[in-house]
């Protein structure tokens, strides 16, 4: 187990490291930095004195020294916008993009596990049809779509919910449902498809053979032993829902690490666009290692080498 940790810490290290080479690569090949940083009716001398002053006259190598030495240390640079340590304001946003990540998960499990469980058990049934179809459906529907057709029906032909911001359990809920019905279809599917593996297993016939009654084969049985595709694709949507939150918290003007990002993006403001999308990678990074810490508690019988 603490080879395996330290393997998979080892693993999670390299991706960040890789993932901050990537921004670096991206940082100079969208062209010249500084122009993408100076106002775009900046004098020859001021560029080149800011050139000078942010270290992109060094040489290059010497520059990603510098940026991954930085980066490793957590001084991902000054927001050009507000003039503060952008990781400052990263870490203010992402309480709001925690809430909205949690909520729009807890929908997609709340429904999609009870779902797919009774669409396997009552496979080839009308209750199995529909949660298809509706998993189906939930897939399919673009989120910024969604998000907007909400806001039409429920804000402005019903007048029931608020268009966006946050601070009330009712700007809360269109934001949630937006972001979590693509993870609800995933949820419903993934529980289906893991429960009626479980159902054709021999010791699952062994136990209705043994006069065990229904629910106590369903619930002791098959629901423990389906649990690792479940948690497997919670884990992974968890870590797309982040990434997803950029459109969504841009339509409902929430106030997390998707909207600055597009806000730093439109202002100019590379450093803190950034820090959000490295701190991004480094959340699911570490939602990916606790996932694989979870297989061995829902499964004793896998051992970690």
């Amino acid at each position: 187990m603490g080879q395996y940790l330290v393997g998979r810490l080892a693993l999670t290290l390299l991706t960040i490291f890789l993932g901050l080479s990537f921004m670096f690569g991206v940082l100079h090949m969208a062209g010249d930095p500084v122009l993408l940083l100076v106002p775009v009716d900046s004098s020859p001398d001021y560029i080149e004195r800011m050139r000078v002053e942010w270290g992109f006259a060094d040489p290059l190598w010497v520059q990603y020294g510098r940026f991954v030495g930085n980066a490793l240390l957590g001084d991902l640079g000054m927001s050009l916008r507000y003039n503060v340590p952008a990781l400052t304001l990263v870490l203010e946003r992402l309480p709001a993009t925690g809430l909205l990540t949690l909520a729009s998960m807890a929908f997609a499990v709340v429904l999609g596990v009870p779902l797919g469980f009774v669409a396997a058990v009552r496979s080839g049934r009308l209750a199995d049809r529909l949660s298809t179809v509706g998993s189906v459906l939930g897939q399919s529907i673009p989120s910024f779509w969604l998000g907007l057709l909400l806001i039409l029906v429920f804000s402005v032909m019903l007048g029931v919910l608020p268009t966006g911001g946050m601070g009330t359990l009712k700007q809360l809920i269109m934001p949630s449902v937006t972001l979590g019905l693509f993870s609800l279809g995933r949820v419903v599917k993934l529980t289906r498809s893991g429960v009626l593996e479980v159902l054709r297993a021999d010791f699952v016939r062994t136990a209705r053979a043994k006069g065990l009654r229904e629910w106590a084969v369903l619930y002791r049985h098959v629901l423990k032993n389906a649990a690792i595709p479940i948690v497997t694709i919670i884990g992974l949507q968890m870590g797309g829902l982040i990434g997803g939150a950029i459109v969504v918290e841009t339509i409902f003007a929430w106030p997390g690490l998707g909207r600055l990002i597009v806000q730093s993006i439109q202002f100019r403001d590379f450093p803190t666009a950034l820090a959000a999308v490295f701190f991004t990678a480094v959340l699911v990074s570490i939602i990916n290692v606790i996932v694989d810490l979870l297989y061995g508690l829902l499964n004793p019988r896998i051992v970690y080498d």
